[in-house]
């Protein structure tokens, strides 16, 4: 049975097995997935172990997605746009590093939400891991513009100037602003900021939701609450991270087993559980 697991620090939250044990049971496949919780200081460490062990990928997630890339033998393109990765898989002495946050998110506005990225107006409150891996598929899709907003202005800018040729590319205008003052208000609104986590509450204004908007919080669970309450009370269309969760899930399953599952059933399973 081929083993892979997530890593992380916190992580006992982590739904991720029981997800990708969804998928291996819908799609056949025969593996096994767990949770590891790794010492701030021990990602390398505790990578090379689980090789060891016969670990054949994983998943990572906060605070090792930007050191995973540097651990990988070879980056996707997306990864190396993010610089930043939440999926290995391990192909005897090499490392294939990816990063599908992005393509899972887009999943989850344009499929699960109903909500199309082509000519809208959207705000990426952060600049993270979670945006890094965001923006580039942010930008295939077409919005008309992009606000990349942060407390650490620089930071977004970074952000901003390594997917600028890309964003050239599809037309899209990508521009950068601080968390306070944001200019305008748009279609669809993304926090990937670390203020859910935290509890420190919503880091920007209500002026940014254009009425019956999209709204939705990077994370799940009762981290998610405040901002979805939040967004509710101020016309919004909101919805927690467990969407994207499952569809860039489902996007490492088919990295690692070459096999696409049935996401939007196991999201609904997964939200009937919860609830």
């Amino acid at each position: 049975m081929d083993l892979y697991c997530v890593m992380g620090n916190p992580i006992e939250h982590s739904r991720s097995p029981w997800i990708h044990t969804r998928f291996s049971q819908l799609t056949g496949q025969d593996m096994r997935y767990e949770k590891r919780l790794i010492p701030l200081d021990g990602f390398a460490d505790s990578l090379r172990a689980f090789r060891d062990e016969g670990g054949r990928g994983c998943n990572v997630t906060v605070p090792f997605k930007f050191e995973s890339p540097a651990l990988a033998t070879k980056l996707t393109s997306r990864a190396r746009l993010a610089q930043a990765s939440n999926t290995l898989r391990f192909d005897g002495n090499d490392v294939l590093g990816d990063n599908t946050d992005g393509v899972g998110l887009v999943a989850e506005i344009q499929r699960n939400a109903g909500v199309a990225l082509a000519g809208s107006d959207v705000l990426l409150a952060g600049a993270g891991g979670a945006a890094s891996g965001a923006l580039g598929p942010l930008i295939e899709a077409k919005p008309r513009r992009i606000v990349v907003a942060n407390r650490t202005v620089d930071k977004a800018k970074s952000l901003v100037d390594r997917h600028a040729s890309l964003a050239s590319v599809h037309g899209v205008e990508v521009s950068v602003s601080p968390l306070a003052g944001i200019a305008g208000n748009f279609d669809v609104v993304l926090n990937a900021t670390a203020a859910s986590m935290s509890g420190s509450g919503v880091p920007f204004a209500a002026s940014v939701l254009k009425p019956r908007c999209l709204a939705i919080d990077m994370m799940y669970g009762p981290a998610a609450a405040p901002f979805v309450q939040w967004a509710q009370e101020n016309g919004a269309l909101a919805r927690d991270g467990l969407g994207m969760l499952v569809e860039q899930a489902a996007e490492a399953f088919l990295v690692w087993r070459g096999v696409r599952p049935p996401s939007q059933q196991v999201l609904a399973e997964l939200r009937a559980t919860l609830a």
